[in-house]
């Protein structure tokens, strides 16, 4: 059974309009070794939406979560306790538990395959050798889900990718890293209170 058919069998009623729901995911690996890594800037944006607003996760299954009130939408922000290679597992489970629609899911992850800083929001795509979008791909049934792509590539040449993606981030790359940071919040805001193909035109190529 894929998917749209699980979440959308269920008989009882929702106590919340769906459409209203969002599940605003960052993929990262818990524990102090993956602290500040590149491949933990989902958790890193989070973590900085959260602090802004007085707000706080509370560890619950699968994942840290914090549930916040956005111009009447519901937003459910979540960071995986799975590791990175099962971060579907959460996402499958708290958007079936929260009747979450799909294209109201956002994956904010790294991507080395863009330049440091630039960020891209993207209605679906492949995982393009991302684990954590594998995993999330095959729990869902479909690459078809809406995520900002954070770049991290380097141009050092001959680099090893392992240990680049779950290496600290390098002093020039922290000093650029608020306003980058910043970018990518206001794209949840936009994405949750306008919709994806506003924000896609609205922060794309900035």
């Amino acid at each position: 059974m894929n998917y749209f058919k699980k979440l959308f069998k269920r008989t009882d009623k929702p106590k919340e309009d769906p459409l209203k729901k969002f599940l605003i995911v960052g993929l990262g690996n818990i524990g102090a070794p993956y602290y500040n890594t590149r491949h933990n800037i989902g958790f890193k944006v989070l973590n900085s939406f959260v602090e802004e607003r007085d707000l706080a996760f509370e560890d619950q299954r699968y994942g840290a979560i914090c549930k916040t009130r956005f111009k009447g939408k519901s937003m459910l922000l979540l960071k995986p306790s799975t590791l990175m290679n099962l971060s579907g597992k959460a996402v499958r489970y708290w958007a079936l538990k929260e009747n979450i629609p799909l294209e109201n899911i956002l994956i904010i992850t790294d991507d080395l395959n863009l330049t440091f800083g630039t960020i891209r929001l993207k209605p679906k795509g492949s995982d393009g050798g991302h684990n954590g979008l594998k995993d999330i791909q095959a729990q869902l049934n479909t690459p078809n889900y809406p995520r900002i792509r954070f770049g991290i590539q380097s141009d050092e040449k001959g680099y090893n990718t392992v240990d680049f993606v779950l290496g600290k981030w390098s002093d020039q790359e922290l000093d650029a890293m608020p306003l980058r940071i910043k970018k990518t919040k206001e794209q949840i805001v936009s994405f949750v209170s306008q919709g994806i193909q506003t924000a896609m035109n609205q922060f794309n190529g900035s």
